[in-house]
């Protein structure tokens, strides 16, 4: 009966996202147990208590690049979209160009590079962070970051981690270029350089 549940939840979450959920598929015809525990990860993930809805997926789209090429990227992009991140902001933390994010997205880009880096200046930002939201928007944060990389990490290790994808932010798609994003077939391009 939880197997049935689980793959039903998955289908609609796909149509919704238009995202291939095979892996996680997989997981219900091995064991619907497993799934249903890899499935709490979306819970953790859910934790934004007093954080700014961009700094917020700025974490999260920081630490799924670390992890993912492409479709889990997409994924955390068109959810930051659908809660009404501008796309503006969205292709600035994907092409790392703080100077284009609001100070609130940039601040959570900084603390999610540094703490993923393991960097002493996590210290400095874990204290502004605190300072202007609270600690339960510090706990939202590292629950964004650690979510963030769960879902692409089993998808690597189960071996479905092969495809890379453009990531298409308002419409249009971006290309990366170490540290650049450019908006194909627009004029707009934001980055450096």
């Amino acid at each position: 009966m939880i197997g049935w549940a689980l793959k039903r939840w998955i289908a609609r979450f796909e149509r919704d996202f238009n995202y291939d959920a095979g892996y996680v598929h997989e997981i219900v015809d091995v064991s619907p147990r497993a799934a249903w525990l890899f499935s709490r990860a979306t819970a953790l993930g859910r934790f934004r208590r007093d954080l700014p809805t961009d700094a917020w997926f700025a974490a999260s789209i920081t630490a799924v690049r670390r992890e993912d090429c492409g479709p889990c990227t997409q994924l955390i992009v068109t959810m930051g979209e659908r809660a009404g991140v501008s796309p503006a902001v969205l292709r600035a933390v994907l092409a790392d160009a703080p100077e284009d994010m609001s100070p609130d997205a940039a601040l959570a880009w900084r603390f999610a590079r540094a703490t993923l880096a393991h960097d002493a200046a996590a210290d400095d930002y874990r204290e502004i962070i605190v300072e202007r939201w609270g600690r339960r928007a510090l706990i939202g944060l590292a629950f964004a970051i650690t979510a963030a990389r769960i879902y692409p990490t089993v998808k690597y290790a189960l071996g479905y981690g092969k495809a890379c994808t453009r990531v298409v932010v308002g419409g249009s798609p971006v290309v990366f270029d170490h540290g650049r994003v450019r908006t194909l077939g627009a004029k707009v391009q934001l980055g450096r350089g």
